[in-house]
């Protein structure tokens, strides 16, 4: 079984108080331990929780106990609602602003153009729940409030939530094309700058023997020292 009854714990005092089914089969219908439901028959836990009635609430038939109570290995099955709650459609149309919040969404229509520039106009108008004629007044600061609008964030308003908004953000960057490379000019890489030139060694002894050279020219430019100086 993959569901549990409403409320398991009040509903394992009622089976325990009212049936003869085992600790293990209420424990499998409450999706409890066995050793908490005997606590709960030995009163040791579930202390003052009122039963509550699985057959009252559609949950449990009185065939499904007397089966279980008959047959100790047979598990309770969890009865399916008859309650079907209808499935939402997809919302059309703009998003609903409440009457408090519609003034703010100028200014937040102001903050998404000047950080996220690359969000079209129908992704701040579901943001927003907008329209494009106010976007575009509020882009071209032509709408009758442009002087003292304050950019405000819609997540802060209360206008859309996080999740939305990075959302719309990831989709438009998607859809943004890619930019095309530098091709100039562009830094050499480690490999090349950290490359130890082959003929390092030999333009090093060439220097050596120049630098020999040098000394040697001293020594001759100086002449001999003469012996005997009075």
């Amino acid at each position: 079984m993959s569901n549990a009854p409403l409320m398991p714990k009040a509903t394992a005092v009622w089976l325990v108080d009212n049936t003869a089914l085992t600790f293990d089969q209420v424990a499998d219908f409450t999706k409890m331990h066995p050793l908490e439901v005997r606590a709960i028959a030995d009163g040791d836990a579930a202390q003052g929780i009122k039963g509550m009635d699985p057959i009252s609430t559609g949950q449990l038939t009185r065939e499904e106990i007397e089966k279980g109570e008959r047959n100790p290995d047979y598990r309770l099955r969890l009865q399916e609602s008859k309650v079907v709650l209808p499935s939402q459609g997809k919302r059309k149309g703009p998003r609903y602003t409440p009457v408090s919040r519609r003034h703010e969404r100028p200014s937040a229509i102001l903050w998404l153009l000047r950080n996220h520039p690359e969000l079209k106009d129908a992704q701040i108008m579901r943001l927003v729940g907008t329209t494009k004629s106010t976007i575009a007044s509020v882009r071209d600061r032509t709408h009758w409030n442009a002087q003292t609008l304050t950019p405000m964030d819609p997540v802060t308003l209360g206008l859309c939530s996080q999740i939305e908004l990075d959302f719309e953000v990831q989709r438009a960057a998607k859809e943004r094309p890619i930019d095309a490379q530098y091709s100039g000019a562009t830094l050499l890489p480690a490999s090349e700058t950290t490359r130890k030139d082959e003929f390092e060694p030999a333009e090093r002894d060439q220097d050596d023997l120049n630098v020999d050279a040098v000394f040697a020219k001293l020594k001759t430019i100086g002449g001999k020292k003469p012996e005997d100086e009075e």
